[in-house]
């Protein structure tokens, strides 16, 4: 029978850690992407005002909806925050980006859910899954489907769990029993606004896109601000820090699951060993992770200005026109990783 304890039971039976129900309805919450669309944060991500509309009502998306099921995965693993990384020659990679990709692994466990969904229900329905990827806003839902609150650092916080939680939702027409919305529990900290390394939480809950590093390093296709380069540090690819300083991740629940562990060669390299691979290695070591959304030619791109940022004689080494001349990456004459290296140069030069 399909309710609310049996879909939760076999949610977590399939690798999920936590399961919420709320109702397919407008909340004010959902309404605060258009002005944050309208103030210019989203930056070079048009597609969210393409999808504007339907992301502040999920009945937009799925017109017979009347209930949407959101799910928590928790990708945390044993490994030290970025901000307990002292050595500025590792390179920082956003813990979510560590293993295989997120949105392949939970897909097939939310294919497998909803498999199960149809053959309990009682009645046929419609549904549509999204992992990270649909014109829904997952942060609000999974607020109201009671499974944690949208910190200051724009992240969804589990009083249990901590944020490093990979979020996934499923639009149904199915009447299912809603569960309680979760409460902020922020109060009065600001550690994540304080430690943010570029100023981008402008306000308690408010990001501006356009200075995170994660948005920088990930979202941004063609040249870097020069403004923003030394602000970039030793980020290759996201960043943690609002995380990292977040009391309710000290601790936050760890997960064993082998998909979310750091595969070879994302384990804390460091930047000269990164840096120094062929391209088809980058290219081998970005299949079927999340990572592949930067792509060789971008990961070139900001290994260059980490690598002038951290200044170190192996670092030095690395950027050596004789060392990439041997090189084989043919990435590295494309003109914008091109144009990264010639500043990276003049910086060390200058340095």
């Amino acid at each position: 029978m399909l309710n609310a304890d049996t879909l939760g039971s076999h949610a977590r039976a399939l690798g999920f850690d936590r399961c919420g129900i709320a109702p397919a309805t407008p909340v004010p919450e959902l309404g605060f992407l258009r002005e944050w669309l309208e103030r210019g944060f989203a930056g070079e991500m048009t597609y969210l005002s393409r999808t504007a509309a339907e992301r502040a009502d999920v009945r937009a998306v799925l017109p017979t909806a009347r209930s949407v099921v959101a799910l928590a995965t928790v990708y945390n693993v044993d490994r030290p925050y970025s901000t307990e990384l002292r050595s500025t020659d590792v390179a920082r990679l956003a813990r979510y980006a560590w293993g295989d990709d997120y949105h392949d692994v939970i897909a097939r466990r939310m294919r497998a859910l909803l498999a199960w969904m149809q053959q309990e229900a009682s009645e046929p329905f419609e549904a549509c899954a999204y992992v990270d990827t649909g014109p829904v806003q997952e942060k609000v839902l999974a607020q109201q489907a009671g499974l944690g609150w949208i910190g200051k650092h724009t992240c969804l916080i589990n009083p249990d769990l901590g944020s490093w939680l990979f979020l996934s939702v499923i639009v149904t027409s199915l009447a299912l029993e809603p569960d309680a919305p979760a409460l902020d529990q922020c109060g009065t900290c600001t550690l994540c606004i304080e430690a943010c390394p570029t100023d981008a939480i402008v306000a308690p809950w408010v990001l501006d896109a356009r200075r995170c590093l994660s948005y920088l390093t990930i979202e941004v296709r063609g040249d870097l601000p020069v403004d923003r380069l030394d602000a970039v540090g030793s980020h290759v690819f996201g960043c943690d820090v609002c995380q990292d300083v977040c009391p309710w991740n000290a601790p936050a629940a760890r997960s064993a699951d082998p998909a979310w562990m750091p595969r070879d060669g994302l384990d804390r390299p460091p930047l000269a060993v990164m840096w120094s691979r062929p391209d088809a290695d980058l290219s081998a070591l970005l299949r079927n992770s999340a990572m592949r959304r930067a792509g060789v030619r971008r990961l070139r791109r900001n290994l260059a200005v980490t690598l002038a940022n951290d200044g170190s004689e192996t670092s030095r080494a690395a950027l050596d026109p004789r060392a990439c001349e041997r090189l084989d990456a043919p990435s590295l004459d494309d003109p914008l990783v091109a144009r990264h290296v010639e500043r990276a140069r003049a910086k060390l030069t200058r340095g």
